[in-house]
């Protein structure tokens, strides 16, 4: 399932409140989509690493009574008390079995020992398959039963939408545009320590955007995603560097097109990324009229990355020239 279906799903089930398990390789987001949903619907997200915990560490630690002569669980004071939100039991699957099991009552009847999950709050986990060289134990049934289980696949288009609203590098979300396989290259069958991920994309954004001298991308951003791909990535930033300019072609005063496809892909990347932090009528007006000169494929693609976003345009003198130009297409 692409991520972005995932999320549609996810979040259908949480408010439902039926306990969901999300499956996926690693550093493909799981993590992260958990929390962007908790975000979207303005509300906690407590996030239980299960894979450091001791069974006691969620029953709780027993106590003696005083007043009833009796031995009482002490609730662990992480776990939620009131409110609504999602308790997210990240890397269940590679929990001791003494703590999955401590994790059964809890996730079929929300209680655990003396502590009840209050009314509100959905149960969300998530680990990598069993394939992916993670350490990993297989689901006791009767543990693996009480989800729903979705698996969530990598997907560039929906990379590409959360890159650009997130303010990733230019010159990372170009390189994907240009080169979609780039964006996942884990292979569970070798032993590479560094390989692609859209986790470890964020780390080279980071990475180009750090005080880093530009001498030492290469040793950095390899140990991130692959010397291969790191040395194809640095390849791409050097043609970035002589693109037509981008302020001048949303002022309206260059309609300069470069001929190098991977120079367009980039091109079509900045073009969106700029207008997307200061969008304007003028700006998006142009923008649309310089598209008329370029290859069909990338004056739609530039057209619908903007439209993905939430740009409006369709009150715009320069769409209906765009949609006239291209209506054979649409």
């Amino acid at each position: 399932m692409r991520s972005r279906d995932a999320i549609t799903t996810l979040r259908s089930l949480i408010e439902s409140q039926i306990p969901t398990f999300l499956w996926g390789a690693p550093g493909i987001g799981k993590s992260s989509i958990v929390k962007q949903i908790a975000r979207d619907m303005q509300i906690e997200c407590i996030d239980l690493r299960l894979s450091l915990f001791d069974p006691t560490d969620l029953k709780g630690i027993p106590f003696y009574e005083r007043e009833s002569h009796s031995a009482l669980w002490a609730p662990p004071s992480f776990l939620p008390r009131e409110g609504s939100g999602i308790l997210f039991l990240d890397e269940l699957n590679s929990a001791a079995p003494a703590v999955q099991a401590s994790a059964y009552q809890l996730i079929l009847d929300r209680k655990v020992g003396e502590y009840t999950l209050p009314e509100g709050w959905a149960i969300v986990a998530a680990g990598n398959r069993e394939g992916d060289r993670g350490v990993v134990s297989r689901l006791p049934s009767p543990l693996a039963n009480r989800f729903v289980h979705v698996e969530m696949e990598v997907h560039v288009a929906d990379w590409r939408d959360w890159a650009i609203r997130s303010g990733v590098d230019e010159r990372v979300i170009a390189y994907i545009a240009f080169q979609n396989d780039a964006l996942f290259g884990f292979d569970p069958l070798k032993s590479t320590r560094s390989f692609a991920t859209p986790r470890s994309w964020e780390a080279v954004h980071r990475i180009v955007g750090s005080s880093l001298p530009e001498s030492l991308w290469l040793e950095a951003i390899g140990g991130a995603v692959g010397e291969d791909a790191a040395v194809d990535f640095l390849g791409f930033c050097k043609v970035m560097r002589y693109l037509p300019d981008v302020d001048a072609i949303l002022s309206g005063t260059s309609r300069e097109v470069p001929e190098d496809l991977s120079a367009m892909y980039a091109l079509s990347t900045v073009l969106v990324s700029r207008v997307m932090r200061e969008p304007s009528d003028e700006a998006i007006s142009h923008l649309l009229r310089y598209t008329l000169g370029l290859k069909n494929e990338f004056a739609v693609l530039i057209v619908q990355d903007l439209q993905r976003q939430g740009v409006k345009m369709e009150h715009l003198d320069a769409f209906g020239e765009w949609v006239e130009a291209f209506a054979y297409l649409l």
